[in-house]
């Protein structure tokens, strides 16, 4: 067996719509690809064209589907009891009997509580005892099915019920799990639905199964919900007649009652009529009058079948009231009267008739005198029994709907229900109640309203109260407002719309008398307008009809051109009316070059006479001093005032210090600058001996005073002192070999020190180890006083050298300290700062808000005197 299924619609974007000659020239080539397209229609008509008249409910059924997604796609979906839009984020409960409405869920909970509440109210004061809880019930608010109180919602499901708080998602259906429904289909076929999750009832079942037409004849695969089905054949079943069979086309259900013609008797067999086959059992209205087995009596049943039965008056008979009894008495003798009382209960059913034994009935009205109370209770009085006993006393107690009061006269306190017409206006403030006066909130208003754009294709329907807060369609049709302008044929269309049409957006080019055509928008006559949507509130307008706007005239030669100011300064021309001639001064400095060639005018924008021979300003006198840069470029400005040409020589001395720093050379700044980078190094040379140390020993540079570092500092050739160890032995060496000896020793020269330089290079012979071999007091005593002097003169060469340091280390102890102190005050400074940035912006916060308060203050007395007035 093969299925079908039938998928739910995506949710379809609303069409954009726009007044621009743009986007309504896309009407027609980009839609169908820039906006998805509308399936709905095409999913629908799949199912409607399976449901002929035949099937009003399942086409109805469908059609409810189609106008709930319509609904939410467009966001028109609206709550009947408190009449605000229904959100995709609310929690919704849907009618599942009949309407399928849909409502907020803390709205229908608030009406199930109330209206089980009042039915509650209403059975404890009419009943002696307080009904169960179970029996009470609520409608609902549309179609008013009632749902016990057990089945008020309570959580928040989607329409199919699966799944409990359904997350919001864009591309889903709102309210909708975007599951397969899977509800059981109507008339229990055993298949599910197949849609997604939708709104509304479920779509007859699209499944294909094998079936007999009604009168069983034909065979043929339908679907399942649609399964039965007439094979447009005779039926031709015998009908109940059992001689006849249906000529009928094959239908449903029963067959129609035989209607062949014909003649029948009727039961006594006396009457001979012609007749339909159904109608051939019928009576005449003759009497039977057939002799009974008595002989006495006649048949007074009428027109009957078969014997007529035993004579009613034979055997046991009574006498009227039923108390004495006669036996063998004959059927034609007439029962006499046993003279006793009656005692029939009589119609009040309390007291028995007081006559003797009769024939025919008793007495209809009870007139025995009993003592009666009124129903209210109030008075009591003898009357007779037949008779009601009421007082003129009127219930003042309020009735059910707690608005008026009884006003019955003699009320047993078992109000009736209030009978007049609520008429209070519903919250949709379009419609009065019409349902009898009641307690509580009325039931929302069951009319819709049909939204429509302008032209009446586009179209949806809301509920009654909501068309105020709805947009109205948005309608991809062309407007079919003719324009006026002369550009009616070339405009391009636009989209249905209300209100005004947009303007024409073309160039007006008409040509004026001075040549130029005019380049504004076009201002010819316009249409009028299409009157606002009408289910809005509406304003008071002017009785008169609407009629087209004329066209405004060009204006005189509206082209505009570019004018320069007086100065002729670039950039600041003036887009001016063609027919104006006047002249204008721009806001800039005039900018001609003055007199000195180096600077501008600075007044405002003028006319010079270089441009006007007689009606021109001059321009300024430079008062500035020379600014120009000296060539050859050197630091020291122009001592003249501004001037033209070049500046002179600059003859300011300058110093320099030659390269070992031994002198300082003096130059005038014109001669020093016009040097060479080689010449400047060759000039600043003293021509004498290097002064600089070499930095591997404690000899000068050989060299003549040179720039830079000095040249082969490991190559010396002056003649140094080298001794033993032991001061004895010594010779002289060349500087280089010295270096040379320490460097094969493994150690620096550099890391010698000055005064002990070339000690220790020669070895010691013998004369110096006897020397050696000398006491050390001895020696000690002999070496003491040179060595006492040597550490003076060293310790006044080390207090100089301390000194010395002790200064630097003071310097740069004073220049830590200003960095410390400069620290702390850049801190403070960012404090102080950062602090006043805090309190500006906390009080400019704090001002906003006050004046944001206030200006509501003002709006609200505003609003408040306007609706007073």
């Amino acid at each position: 067996m093969r299925s079908s299924s039938a998928t739910q619609p995506p949710p379809l974007s609303p069409p954009v719509s726009s007044d621009s000659d743009s986007d309504a020239s896309s009407l027609s080539h980009s839609a169908a690809h820039h906006r998805h397209p509308d399936l709905s229609s095409s999913i629908f008509q799949s199912y409607l064209s399976h449901s002929n008249s035949s099937y009003h409910d399942h086409r109805q059924d469908l059609i409810k589907i189609q106008s709930f997604l319509t609904t939410s796609r467009s966001g028109a979906l609206s709550c009947l009891i408190c009449l605000e839009r229904i959100k995709p984020t609310d929690p919704t409960w849907s009618c599942s009997s009949r309407c399928f409405a849909i409502f907020h869920l803390l709205c229908i909970q608030s009406w199930a509580h109330q209206s089980t509440t009042l039915t509650a109210s209403r059975a404890s004061s009419r009943a002696a005892v307080v009904p169960d809880e179970n029996s009470f019930v609520w409608p609902c608010p549309k179609c008013r099915v009632e749902y016990p109180k057990s089945q008020t919602p309570k959580n928040y499901y989607c329409f199919c019920g699966k799944v409990e708080d359904p997350p919001r998602d864009p591309w889903v259906l709102p309210h909708s799990c975007g599951e397969i429904c899977g509800r059981s289909l109507r008339y229990d076929c055993g298949h599910f639905c197949l849609l997604l999750c939708h709104p509304g009832p479920c779509p007859a079942c699209p499944k294909l199964v094998r079936n007999k037409c009604f009168c069983g004849k034909l065979e043929d695969v339908r679907r399942c919900g649609f399964k039965n089905f007439s094979c447009n054949g005779v039926c031709g079943r015998l009908l109940e007649c059992g001689v006849h069979r249906c000529a009928e086309i094959c239908h449903d259900g029963s067959c129609l009652p035989c209607r062949a013609k014909g003649t029948y008797r009727c039961r006594c067999g006396k009457t001979e009529l012609a007749r339909e086959c159904c109608e051939r059992d019928f009576r005449c209205d003759n009497a039977c009058n057939k002799m009974l087995s008595c002989g006495r009596h006649v048949c007074e049943r009428g027109c009957h079948e078969g014997e007529c039965g035993d004579c009613p008056l034979q055997g046991k008979r009574t006498c009227p009231c039923g108390k004495r009894s006669h036996e063998g008495m004959a059927c034609d003798v007439t029962v006499p009267l046993c003279g006793a009382t009656c005692e029939k209960v009589l119609s009040c059913g309390f007291h028995r008739c007081h006559e003797r034994c009769h024939r025919g009935p008793c007495i209809e009205t009870c007139r025995i005198m009993v003592t009666k109370s009124c129903r209210c209770g109030s008075l009591k009085k003898q009357v007779p029994c037949y008779q009601e006993l009421t007082c003129e006393r009127k219930c003042q107690k309020v009735r059910d709907c707690g608005r008026h009061a009884c006003k019955r006269r003699c009320c047993n306190g078992d109000c009736p229900p209030c009978s007049e017409i609520c008429d209070r206006r519903l919250r949709c403030r379009n419609h009065k109640c019409p349902a009898p006066c009641h307690r509580g909130a009325c039931a929302p208003c069951p009319l819709m309203v049909r939204i429509s754009c302008s032209c009446g294709e586009t179209q949806f329907e809301v509920p009654c109260g909501t068309e105020n807060e709805q947009k109205p369609p948005k309608c991809l049709k062309l407007c079919p407002v003719a324009t006026l302008c002369r550009h009616g044929s070339n405009r391009k269309p636009h989209r249905c719309h209300y209100g005004a049409c947009p303007p024409c957006r073309l160039i007006c080019d008409e040509e004026y008398s001075c040549g130029h055509n005019c380049k504004l928008r076009c201002h010819g006559p316009k249409p009028p307008p299409l009157p606002e949507f009408t289910l809005k509130p509406k304003r008071k307008k002017l009785n008169h009809l609407s009629e087209a706007t004329p066209g405004s005239p060009c204006p005189p030669c509206p082209e505009l051109v570019l004018r320069s100011c007086v100065g002729h300064h670039i950039g600041a021309e003036r887009m001016m009316v063609c027919s104006t001639r006047a002249e204008f001064s721009c806001d800039n400095l005039c900018g001609n070059p003055l007199p000195c060639g180096n600077h501008y005018c600075t007044y405002v924008c003028h006319a010079s006479r270089s441009h006007s021979s007689k009606s021109g300003e001059s321009c300024e006198e430079c008062n500035l001093p020379c600014q120009k840069e000296r060539d050859p470029a050197c630091p020291h400005p122009c001592p003249l005032p501004c001037h033209p040409g070049q500046c002179p020589p600059c003859k300011t001395l300058i110093k320099r210090s030659c390269h070992c720093g031994s002198m300082v050379h003096v130059f005038e700044c014109k001669c020093f600058n016009c040097l060479s980078e080689k010449e400047r190094m060759a000039v600043r040379s003293c021509k004498g001996p290097c002064h600089r140390k070499l930095p591997n020993c404690t000899h000068l540079c050989p060299e003549t005073c040179h720039p830079g570092s000095c040249p082969l500092p490991d190559k010396c050739s002056k003649k140094v002192t080298v001794r033993c160890g032991c001061h004895t032995l010594k010779k002289e060496w060349l500087c280089q070999d010295v270096q040379a000896a320490y460097r094969s020793a493994g150690c620096d020269p550099k890391d010698v020190p000055k005064n002990q330089y070339g000690v220790g290079l020669l070895p010691c012979d013998c004369d110096c180890k006897s020397k050696i071999k000398v006491p050390d007091a001895e020696l000690h005593f002999r070496q003491a006083k040179p060595q006492e002097e040597k550490e003076s003169d060293k310790a006044n060469n080390v207090s100089k050298r301390k000194r010395r340091k002790q200064r630097v280390h003071e310097e740069e102890n004073i220049s830590r300290l200003q960095k410390i102190l400069a620290a702390v005050k850049r801190v403070l400074l960012f404090l102080i700062i950062a602090v006043t940035i805090i309190a500006s912006a906390y009080f400019g916060y704090k001002g906003l808000l006050w004046l944001s308060d206030w200006m509501n203050e003002n709006e609200t007395r505003q609003r408040r005197r306007y609706s007073r007035i």
